[in-house]
C-alpha cells in the first residue's frame, strides 16, 4: 500500500534565512547593475578642486595670521604692564619705608600719632575715607598718605587690566591653533587631490601656469605707467626683487611669503608700515574704485571678504604670492579666481 504521509515541511528559520539570503542577492544585483562604472577624475577637475581648497586655505590663512598678530600685540601690552607694575610696586614700598620713617621719627620725639599707628596697621583707602583723622596728621603725613593711596589703586588696576588681557590671550591662542589646523588640513586634502594626477598631467598644469606667468610678464614689461608715488616705486620694485620666492602660509619673508605678508614686507622696504592682514590693509590709504585708475604699487584686493592681497603691476596684472604650491609672481588679474574689489593707494 502507498504511504500517504504528507511530505515534512521546513522550518520557519530556514524559511526566513533563506528568503533573506535571497532579498541579499537581488538588492547587491541591482546595485551592481545601477551603479555607476568609478571613474579618476580628469585633470581639470582636479585642478578645480584644488583651487578651491587652497582658495578655502588661504582665507583661513589670514584668519591664523590676523591672531597671531593680535596674540604678539597683547604679548608686548601684558609685558609692558608687567613691568610696570613692578615699578609701581617698588614705588609703593619706597613711600611706606617714607611713612615708616615719619612714624620712627615721631616715635623717639615722643610717641606715634596715634593715627599713623592706625594706618601703619591698616588699608589706607579705608582709613583715608575717615575725613576726620586728616586732621590729626601733619601736612607730610597726609600727602604720603594720599601718593600711597593713588599708588596702590593704579597697581590695582593694572594688575586687574594684564589679568583680563591674559585671558584675551588665552582665547587668541586657542583661535591661532584652531586655524593652523584648518589651514594644514585644506593644504592636506588639495595634495592628496594632486597626488591622483599622473606625472604626464602634473607636468601639464605646470606647463600651463608657466604660459600664463610668461604672458603677464610681457604685459608688465609693455606697461609704461607711472607708480602712483616714490614710495610705491620702492615697495613695487621690493616686491620684483621677491619673484620666484615660494609661498608659505603665515609667512613674511625675506625667504618664503603669503599673500599679505608680501606686501607688507614689500612697503616695509619702503619705509612705510602697514597692517600685517589684507582685511586690515585695506585701511592704509586712499580707496581706488575703477580699475582704470590703478597705478603701478597701488594694493589690489580680491574676493568678497577680502583675503586676497596683491601690487598692481600694469596693464591688468598684479605682481602677488599666490597660493601654497606657487610662487611669487605676476598673474592677470582676470585669472585670480575671485573678483577684483578695489585697490588702496597707500
Amino acid at each position: 500500500m502507498a504511504s500517504h504521509r504528507r511530505p515534512k515541511q521546513p522550518s520557519r528559520t530556514r524559511v526566513t534565512v533563506l528568503t533573506t539570503a535571497a532579498a541579499a542577492a537581488v538588492a547587491l544585483s541591482s546595485q551592481a547593475a545601477n551603479a555607476a562604472p568609478s571613474e579618476k577624475p580628469s585633470k581639470d577637475e582636479v585642478k578645480t578642486k584644488v583651487d578651491k581648497l587652497y582658495e578655502e586655505a588661504e582665507k583661513a590663512t589670514e584668519k591664523y595670521n590676523g591672531a597671531k598678530e593680535k596674540q604678539e600685540k597683547l604679548q608686548k601690552e601684558i609685558s609692558t604692564i608687567q613691568d610696570n607694575v613692578a615699578r609701581g610696586q617698588e614705588e609703593l614700598n619706597e613711600l611706606r619705608d617714607g611713612l615708616g620713617s615719619m612714624a620712627s621719627a615721631q616715635y623717639r620725639s615722643g610717641g606715634i600719632d596715634p593715627s599713623l599707628q592706625l594706618f601703619l596697621s591698616a588699608d589706607p583707602d579705608n582709613y583715608l575715607d575717615k575725613a576726620s583723622t586728616l586732621d590729626q596728621l601733619s601736612g607730610q603725613q597726609v600727602e604720603a598718605l594720599k601718593k600711597i593711596q593713588e599708588k596702590q589703586r593704579d597697581l590695582a588696576q593694572q594688575r586687574s587690566e594684564a589679568s583680563e588681557k591674559l585671558k584675551d590671550l588665552s582665547a587668541t591662542r586657542t583661535e591661532l591653533g584652531k586655524k593652523k589646523k584648518e589651514v594644514q588640513s585644506k593644504l592636506s586634502s588639495a595634495q592628496k587631490l594632486l597626488n591622483t594626477l599622473t606625472a604626464q598631467e602634473k607636468a601639464a598644469l605646470q606647463a600651463e601656469e608657466q604660459r600664463a606667468t610668461r604672458t603677464s610678464e610681457r604685459q608688465v614689461l609693455s606697461d609704461k605707467s607711472t607708480p602712483a608715488s616714490g614710495r610705491a616705486a620702492a615697495a613695487f620694485a621690493a616686491a620684483q626683487s621677491k619673484l620666484g620666492t615660494p609661498y608659505v602660509y603665515g609667512a613674511t619673508g625675506p625667504s618664503s611669503f603669503d599673500c599679505s605678508g608680501l606686501t607688507s614686507w614689500a612697503y616695509a622696504q619702503a619705509g612705510v608700515g602697514i597692517p600685517r592682514t589684507s582685511e586690515a590693509q585695506t585701511g592704509a590709504g586712499t580707496r581706488i574704485s575703477s580699475m582704470s585708475q590703478l597705478q603701478v604699487g597701488d594694493l589690489v584686493f580680491f574676493f568678497n571678504d577680502l583675503h586676497h592681497v596683491g601690487l598692481y603691476a600694469g596693464n591688468g596684472q598684479v605682481l602677488h604670492a599666490p597660493r601654497t604650491g606657487t610662487v611669487v609672481r605676476y598673474e592677470s588679474m582676470s585669472t585670480i579666481g575671485g573678483p577684483f574689489m578695489f585697490g588702496v593707494r597707500v
